[in-house]
């Protein structure tokens, strides 16, 4: 039996096809947040979001898959039309406000969209360094929010007066309504205020990393400590209650905090919450969207949640910590591009019905694919759950390839390390795979050099060749070496022994059991209802397209990892 094999290029080539198909050129290529794939006919909707955190968090992804994919036309296109939708609507205080439309009522900036605002200002300064409008607005951004926070100076408490002897800053308010302020009459409604509002860390860090602006450093430092402190939201051991998104991007910005300023408690408090997710998830990559909210069962996974795992694991693996290799891998190469809709059999359209300012409903079975989902069971999607397909989830998964993109082939002291097994053809390198149906990967450098293969926990009686031919080796720190340096176009394997295995897990308030070919899960039991993900052997293939049969706008360019219980 033939089994499909992990292709991070046809996953990146599908998220670009949604953000095509799913950026309403009328509104100036708006993204639709609320897609609706289970109702008869299938609709999507504008909806407030869509002009605030997501103008941010695509312009993000369409930069990423740019990365992966190389610049177009149809990329550019996209490119600048969300990069203006970024530059509109700005306000006082430098903040980014919700633009006027039919479907807003309260104009109004939130701390947490800033969280992707900000990211994407970022990207245009380093894409560009010479973009004034771009800095303009990052930095009276981050100077802004810092002119909002309450700066808690002195601990008043029945002992005495106590001077605090650092930064502790947090937001009165997770909105700032245009022309009122604080007006603590509104609010979002979805409490943890801290945490939420805590996500523009990241970019903070970023952003000095970046530029050297100590005032994003300085607004990260307060924000840091207050959430480790007197918000009280995470106890000793670094376990929450609640949203964990904001809780692992925060974590992601506490390593990378810690990392930049050598404060090893902020890494410590990053590792450890990433423990704490970690514990509550699958090995394959399924992450609960909240913690301790509701019953575990009822848990579903978004696509955010993954994102932000890998990029904690890879903010560690800069502090030296190598060990979150493997949990790169086995998200990136399972949950992550199972989470991703490759398969719309069920979606109903009515091509009939025309579109109105703030819906569209035409071909949306074939303009839903590449799209991610923000309900994933730990065998299925369902749509029965809010969220089978997420706007949120489509504009983060593309960072996190394109993060697993750059992480595939290391290069360092002159040596090659492939660290994650897929397709890739670099200037300096082409990098095959054969994984899960034989256990060969091979790099074959443009350039002479050594050559080394990260080893995992799956990896059986590791051997190279170079050129069919076995060649000395030795492993040194989880790396397997090729003793000397080889010749330019000389094809380096590493071969390893793989089973079909079978493994019981519990998690999500259930006992799976998992059939794994290496790092690969190939199928899980019981099956789900409605998509079924983990269906992974390729007989499907004769039902649908190829990559090679299929044009970049709207369609499926590989057989679904999907399957729907009657095929």
């Amino acid at each position: 039996m033939r089994y499909e094999q992990y292709d991070l290029v046809s996953d990146a080539k599908r998220a670009l096809s949604y953000i095509d198909n799913m950026t309403d050129k009328a509104l100036g290529r708006l993204p639709y947040w609320l897609v609706l794939p289970h109702k008869k006919p299938a609709e999507a909707e504008h909806c407030k979001v869509d002009d605030a955190e997501l103008v941010g968090s695509w312009f993000e992804a369409v930069d990423s898959l740019e990365h992966i994919l190389g610049k177009s036309e149809a990329t550019r296109e996209l490119y600048e039309a969300l990069r203006a939708h970024v530059m509109d609507s700005w306000g006082e205080h430098g903040l980014r406000f919700h633009k006027k439309h039919p479907w807003t009522h309260t104009i109004h900036s939130s701390f947490h969209e800033m969280g992707y605002i900000l990211p994407a200002l970022n990207r245009l300064v380093k894409n560009d360094p010479t973009d004034k409008e771009a800095e303009e607005r990052a930095s009276g951004l981050v100077r802004g929010m810092r002119s909002l926070v309450y700066e808690r100076k002195v601990r008043s408490f029945w002992s005495g007066d106590t001077n605090e002897t650092e930064p502790l800053y947090e937001f009165p308010n997770d909105i700032y309504v245009k022309g009122k302020g604080f007006d603590f009459s509104h609010h979002t409604g979805r409490g943890e205020q801290p945490i939420r509002n805590g996500v523009v860390m990241y970019a903070l860090v970023d952003r000095y990393a970046l530029t050297g602006d100590a005032v994003a450093l300085e607004l990260a430092i307060g924000l840091a400590n207050f959430l480790l402190g007197p918000s009280r939201y995470f106890n000793y051991k670094f376990e929450f209650f609640g949203h964990v998104h904001s809780s692992v991007w925060i974590a992601a910005g506490l390593v990378y905090l810690g990392r930049i300023t050598g404060t090893e408690r902020y890494i410590n408090a990053g590792e450890k919450i990433y423990g704490y997710v970690r514990s509550m998830s699958s090995n394959y990559g399924w992450i609960p969207e909240f913690a301790q909210w509701r019953a575990p069962e009822l848990e579903h996974c978004e696509t955010c949640c993954i994102k932000d795992m890998i990029l904690c694991c890879d903010e560690l693996i800069k502090c030296g910590k190598s060990n979150y290799w493997e949990d790169i891998y086995l998200f990136s190469r399972n949950q992550l591009t199972e989470n991703q809709i490759k398969y719309t059999g069920y979606v109903v359209s009515d091509d009939t019905l025309p579109d109105t300012p703030n819906k569209t409903f035409r071909e949306l079975g074939r303009r839903l694919i590449g799209g991610y989902t923000g309900g994933a069971e730990p065998n299925s999607i369902s749509l029965t759950r809010f969220r089978a397909i997420a706007g949120c989830c489509v504009g983060t998964a593309p960072i996190a390839l394109e993060l697993i993109w750059n992480r595939t082939v290391t290069e360092r002291d002159g040596v090659l390390t492939v660290n994650i097994h897929t397709d890739k053809d670099d200037e300096k390198y082409t990098l095959t795979h054969s994984i899960p149906n034989a256990p060969i990967v091979t790099l074959t450098p443009k350039i002479d050099t050594r050559v080394g293969f990260r080893l995992y926990s799956f990896i059986k009686n590791p051997r190279l060749t170079v050129n069919g031919k076995v060649a000395p080796s030795h492993i040194e720190d989880g790396i397997i070496y090729t003793d000397s340096a080889v010749c330019k176009d000389e094809a380096v394997s590493l071969l390893f022994d793989m089973e079909t295995e079978e493994k019981k897990e519990f998690f999500a308030g259930k006992e799976y059991t998992e059939i794994w070919r290496g790092g690969d899960m190939i199928d899980i039991l019981p099956r789900g209802e409605h998509v079924r993900l983990y269906q992974r052997d390729n007989d499907k293939e004769k039902y649908y397209p190829l990559p090679d049969e299929v044009e970049f706008t709207g369609a499926s360019d590989r057989g679904p990892t999907q399957q729907s219980p009657d095929k």
